[in-house]
């Protein structure tokens, strides 16, 4: 992408309503734009990010198992009713009537529907174990929105549900949707750590929140530090092997770590020797229920199991908050100058700078390292404005494209471009076919 035919509205200064990082940083890089309270138009640099991550959350859904699709955005009350939520949510459940006085829902969850799909089709034990999930739009009507896509009533979010026909199946689809979403976050450069939590209004008698460490997370957080440093790496993983999930998610559970909600301080000192208690704050971008038979059972669905008994099946919702995912990356992954992004996620893989645009051998070698990226199967940013280099420089900082190649005409009389690290900060000089293979090596596979 050329930035002289991109809609980039940048920002020179903070506009006053942005109180946190992300906030700021978003805005001023022309990510979002609000429309009205906690709701927002997602420009085309910050929408490139929400379909990154999407992409990432599907891949590792899919290879999971788990099963696609897309259900409405409103839902009939009446389903609500039959699970004997409509009247237990509160007012953050935007209400609607329609033409004809049928109450209606935007949807904050869906498990009612989800539910309701499920009985409509499957009667038998055989057609198990079953996960659904999507990627959709929702809307919780938030007393105070806050803190951009943090914290705001309209998002966007992966929602999944499990049918099994006992608990001990519905509990490898917990450890499984567990392994997932580490594999998931840890693509996204993210360090996100399941902790012990509420279930809240959605129930249920086991539930993990992943948050990511930052100083502005609206949850406390109590942890022992020896958590940080697992990593699932480049380890392969068989989602149908029980054993191997358990084993995972019992790795990535034993040690302490719970929100303050659940934070049991005399456990803490007991549990963790005191050089490896740490408090801080954290920021939820995701959560994990097993709910038992608490939709299926009111609502009729059933299956006929191995002996011919009409059973509810167990089941379980597992949610990713992929808008506020964005919010989330650029609090932990920011400098002064700007955002930082990791290579997952990043809106395009490098940037290009002119230093003299005009020039023709300058703009000569742009172009080709332009072309050899795009062949390459790469998404470059070539900055081919007539401005001032510093301007330029300034912008790649604050949109914060994890490498720029920088090209002027006295680099190339020694034949030699500039490739930087945006999260070092480093610089080396290369030739300008070498600089494209290193870029095209760090993507390799991903």
């Amino acid at each position: 992408m050329r930035f002289s035919r991109y809609f980039l509205p940048v920002l020179k200064e903070t506009p006053a309503e942005a109180q946190i990082v992300s906030h700021r940083y978003m805005l001023r890089a022309g990510m979002i734009k609000q429309a009205s309270a906690g709701i927002y138009s997602w420009l085309p640099l910050g929408f490139r990010v929400l379909r990154n991550i999407e992409r990432i959350i599907h891949e590792e859904q899919q290879r999971a198992g788990h099963l696609p699709i897309l259900m409405p955005t409103l839902q009939s009350a009446e389903l609500w009713r039959e699970s004997g939520r409509y009247d237990d949510y509160g007012q953050e459940m935007l209400r609607i009537t329609d033409r004809h006085g049928r109450d209606m829902l935007y949807t904050p969850t869906a498990e009612e529907l989800v539910t309701d799909i499920f009985r409509a089709h499957v009667t038998s034990y055989k057609d198990l174990p079953l996960t659904l999930y999507q990627i959709q739009w929702k809307f919780r009507d938030e007393i105070r929105p806050r803190f951009g896509v943090m914290r705001g009533r309209e998002f966007y979010m992966k929602d999944g549900y499990n049918f099994d026909i006992d608990a001990e199946h519905a509990l490898h689809a917990y450890n499984r949707h567990m392994v997932s979403y580490l594999r998931s976050y840890e693509r996204m450069g993210l360090k996100a750590i399941p902790m012990r939590a509420d279930s809240g209004p959605i129930g249920g008698e086991d539930t993990h929140e992943f948050l990511v460490l930052a100083e502005t997370g609206e949850s406390e957080v109590f942890y022992d530090s020896a958590i940080t440093e697992l990593s699932l790496g480049a380890r392969e993983i068989d989602y149908s092997d029980w054993d191997q999930c358990a084993l995972i998610a019992r790795e990535w559970t034993t040690p302490y770590a719970r929100t303050d909600e659940t934070h049991d301080q005399a456990l803490f000192e007991r549990e963790v020797p005191e050089e490896r208690r740490r408090v801080s704050r954290g920021i939820e971008v995701g959560q994990i229920f097993y709910f038992g038979t608490k939709y299926s059972a009111p609502m009729g669905a059933t299956v006929t199991n191995d002996r011919g008994e009409q059973v509810p099946v167990h089941m379980g919702s597992h949610g990713i908050g992929v808008s506020r995912l964005v919010g989330a990356i650029i609090e932990a992954s920011h400098d002064e100058r700007g955002i930082v992004w990791p290579e997952g996620v990043t809106p395009f893989h490098a940037g290009i700078v002119n230093l003299r645009q005009g020039d023709a051998e300058t703009d000569r070698a742009c172009e080709d390292i332009y072309a050899a990226l795009t062949e390459a199967g790469l998404e470059p940013l070539y900055d081919d404005r007539e401005e001032r280099a510093g301007a330029k420089f300034a912008t790649m900082d604050l949109i914060g494209l994890p490498w720029r190649i920088t090209v002027g005409p006295r680099g190339l009389k020694n034949g030699v471009v500039e490739l930087t690290c945006r999260r070092t900060g480093e610089s080396e000089e290369l030739s300008p076919e070498l600089a494209v293979a290193r870029i095209r090596e760090i993507y390799a596979g991903s």
